[in-house]
């Protein structure tokens, strides 16, 4: 295989939830030697400086500044720098590193992310609201700076690992997989009944609350849709969902000659995140093999739209553009936010992101804004929250 041409300098950014500790576990499985610039957390004041002692990073940041005096105490006489607040993410993110993993959940990933761009850092995207809220801009800043963004989702991984880019124009179809949840063979009395303990059971993965919740309206699929949208410049109605249990195979590219290709591999982010560490190159490490006789039959079927709406209300953000699709992942985020708190049903939460989107379609809170992409988005995401919070509240009074 040769000399690996790897990155020295590295920070992780959300480095406490299961996606940032899959990467540290990654270093620590493939013994690879990497200098620690910043580990950033939102909450998590003890993970983060277990994690801060374990890897020595230059600084260990906190989003929720009331954790900060606790930090310190935990890293007292360690030499490593301590900050909090959600420009001292931004700052960590655009320290000296020439590969950030950008893990952060929610909108709160955005400016971060960015940050990382400008600052020229390949940027290994897990935070999938980057792209949904800023994609061209992130893609052409990341760029401009010399750097480039490098899909970590599976299903974008899988996608970025056999599209061709010097045979893009004859790809015909993206096909993404979807697990379809824990409700894929629920009836809809079952639906309207979940609570948010079976709701967050999903058969695969264990995943943060939000990520958990967006997989089982199947929000997640129509989130990764706009993603491919921008990451892969694909108009909407040449990108597809499958619903395939096994999650074996992780998304398909297929070709004018009708050939499809596909990347395969066990339900484990590690590879992926492997994949976007040593991109171009591959790095050798004791990594869970793919044994297809023991996998069992691999099954498909389309996903139910009736039960599913999320997946339409996600093509038809992406079809009007301008501020829609970062207005539906704010509605999106309120109308999770309320079902965990119980205060809506499950099916409510699609009910709400559509009731905003066309209460603000009606406002022309839709079309484009003026200023850059951190401003735009964060205009419309204070809009649309609070659009999505009255028509919760509709809903609770109803």
């Amino acid at each position: 295989m040769g000399t690996l041409s790897l990155p020295r300098k590295v920070s992780v950014l959300g480095s406490t939830g299961s996606i940032g500790v899959s990467t540290l576990d990654l270093f620590e499985q493939a013994q690879v030697e990497v200098d620690v610039v910043a580990l950033t957390a939102g909450r998590n004041v003890a993970r983060l400086a277990e994690q801060a002692l374990r890897w020595r990073p230059a600084l260990a940041v906190l989003e929720d500044e009331s954790g900060l005096p606790e930090l310190r105490e935990r890293l007292k006489g360690s030499g490593i720098e301590t900050a909090a607040g959600a420009r001292a993410v931004s700052d960590a993110a655009a320290a000296d590193a020439q590969w950030v993993m950008s893990a952060i959940v929610g909108f709160a990933g955005l400016a971060p992310t960015l940050a990382a761009a400008r600052a020229g850092a390949v940027i290994a995207l897990a935070n999938k609201e980057s792209l949904v809220c800023a994609g061209p801009s992130l893609l052409r800043t990341a760029k401009l700076a010399g750097g480039a963004v490098v899909p970590v989702d599976s299903e974008h991984s899988a996608i970025f690992q056999v599209l061709d880019p010097a045979i893009a124009d004859s790809v015909s179809r993206l096909i993404l997989t979807s697990s379809g949840g824990p409700f894929r063979d629920a009836t809809p009395d079952e639906m309207a009944a979940a609570t948010p303990e079976r709701a967050l059971a999903h058969p695969n993965f264990s995943m943060g609350a939000k990520i958990s919740i967006d997989s089982a309206t199947m929000m997640n699929k129509g989130l990764e849709v706009i993603e491919a949208a921008y990451l892969f410049s694909m108009p909407p109605d040449r990108i597809e969902v499958l619903v395939h249990p096994q999650q074996i195979i992780h998304s398909l590219v297929e070709y004018a000659d009708g050939s499809t290709l596909a990347q395969l591999g066990p339900p484990d982010m590690r590879p992926p995140i492997a994949c976007a560490f040593a991109w171009p190159d591959r790095l050798p490490w004791p990594a869970p093999k793919l044994d297809l006789v023991t996998a069992g039959p691999l099954t498909f079927q389309n996903p139910d739209s009736s039960r599913f709406p999320a997946l339409a209300i996600a093509k038809q953000a992406l079809v009007t553009g301008g501020e829609a699709p970062a207005a539906m992942n704010a509605a999106n985020e309120r109308a999770v936010a309320a079902f965990l708190d119980r205060r809506i049903g499950f099916l409510d939460i699609p009910r709400v992101v559509a009731e905003t989107l066309e209460r603000m379609d009606r406002s022309s809170e839709l079309s484009s804004r003026d200023g850059d992409a951190v401003e735009r988005a964060r205009g419309t995401d204070a809009a649309a929250r609070r659009v999505a919070d009255a028509v919760v509240s509709g809903l609770c009074a109803a």
